[in-house]
């Protein structure tokens, strides 16, 4: 969807349908197409796409990759998800979907506040990850763990989770996945007070952002070493940083956030006012 225009994406399900016809499109298939009707408002394609898919599941799994989906696009509560994933215990090659379940069982959970039944959740759902020796699921369930000991304010363990990602990502060569938890990382030990590790991490995220090409993650590291800066009273180094954030923007003509613009301005009123 970020490659093609919701005029693409309609010719391509329209191709793929043959103007109604779902005759030699799977289960895999369907479900992927899914995503994409919904994401070009497409809802009645996306139903009858959803329909289909289980209609032509060749096993419980996939006929339970098909209720997954369902059970998400109708948005339910967790035990519903729960129920399912205990359904396919007994069902053979069931782990892979299992844990997904699990995993969104976990967030369902976390956000409604939950950090003990997450945490139980995401752990089921590591284990079957390990089964599967499922590396990029792995990834995903750290996050969570994560997130959930940053909210119960244990941030030496969430500080060894994102460790953990970290290594897996770099193991993967996930590029884009290294800046996002150098950045989770830095965020950690920014909150307890590391800001030397910090900044060294900010600066490693900003360095693969830059050679990936992400203006998303630019943005993240350099407004967190403006932050740093900040706090150390640097602020010709803050500024370079939403200064070089600024340009970055308009270097490919993409308009940039207002709050850079906003927070250069106060910044420009402190640096004069001293």
């Amino acid at each position: 969807m970020e490659e093609i225009s919701p005029e693409t994406a309609k010719e391509v399900l329209s191709m793929l349908l043959g103007g109604g016809d779902s005759e030699g499109i799977n289960t895999s298939l369907a479900l992927h197409l899914v995503g994409l009707a919904d994401e070009i408002n497409e809802t009645e394609v996306a139903d009858r796409l959803l329909r289909h898919a289980k209609a032509v599941a060749e096993d419980k799994v996939e006929e339970g990759w098909a209720d997954f989906e369902a059970l998400k696009r109708d948005g339910k509560n967790a035990d519903e998800f729960l129920g399912l994933a205990m359904g396919l215990e007994s069902e053979e090659n069931h782990e892979s979907l299992s844990a997904a379940i699990y995993h969104h069982a976990s967030l369902m959970m976390l956000a409604a506040g939950d950090l003990d039944a997450a945490s139980s959740m995401v752990s089921r759902s590591m284990r079957l990850r390990d089964e599967a020796e499922d590396i990029e699921g792995r990834v995903y369930g750290l996050a969570v763990l994560s997130a959930i000991a940053k909210q119960s304010g244990e941030f030496e363990e969430a500080v060894l989770h994102e460790e953990a990602r970290l290594g897996l990502l770099e193991k993967m060569e996930d590029k884009e996945g290294q800046m996002e938890a150098l950045a989770d990382l830095a965020h950690i030990n920014a909150t307890t007070g590391n800001l030397n590790a910090a900044k060294d991490q900010l600066e490693k995220s900003l360095e693969i952002a830059l050679e990936i090409d992400d203006l998303s993650g630019q943005l993240v590291s350099r407004w967190g070493l403006a932050d740093l800066a900040e706090i150390m009273e640097d602020w010709e180094s803050a500024m370079l940083q939403l200064s070089d954030t600024l340009h970055a923007f308009l270097n490919a003509n993409i308009p940039a956030p207002e709050e850079v613009r906003i927070r250069i301005g106060k910044l420009t009123e402190i640096m004069n006012s001293d």
